[in-house]
């Protein structure tokens, strides 16, 4: 989470696995893509928050075990900018797996992307 807080694109990286894959869903439109491919849209998302004095406010739904060695966190994130929160939030399933060194790396993630902020709102009091 401090790596979004943060904006922090270095500790992005040492985050997700070279192996990474994903896949976006924004209005029904489906997107895979892979660890470069990513950097590259953080490295957007980041420098939009920095520009425009934003943060992110992340909400933490569910950590799930998956294996000994995975691990499935669901989140919810809306950007704020000039203290307002936008009318849109992405839900990412992130699944993070233990590397031959035991450090925890990003392998996956499905994202459900710009969807209604109230959709998120409910899923947290569910």
């Amino acid at each position: 989470m401090n790596v979004w807080r943060d904006s922090s694109l270095t500790n992005l990286k040492n985050l997700i696995s070279q192996d990474y894959e994903a896949r976006e869903i924004e209005g029904g439109n489906i997107v895979d893509f892979g660890y470069e491919e990513s950097i590259d849209g953080w490295e957007q998302g980041f420098k939009f928050v920095k520009e425009n004095n934003a943060h992110w406010n992340i909400n933490v739904i569910s950590i799930i075990p998956l294996r000994e060695t995975e691990t499935m966190a669901i989140i919810s994130a809306t950007m704020v900018a000039q203290g307002k929160s936008l009318e849109t939030a992405n839900m990412f399933f992130q699944t993070f797996k233990k590397n031959n060194i035991n450090e925890w790396k990003l392998v996956r993630s499905y994202i459900e992307a710009r969807i209604p902020n109230i959709s998120t709102n409910n899923a947290l009091s569910n």
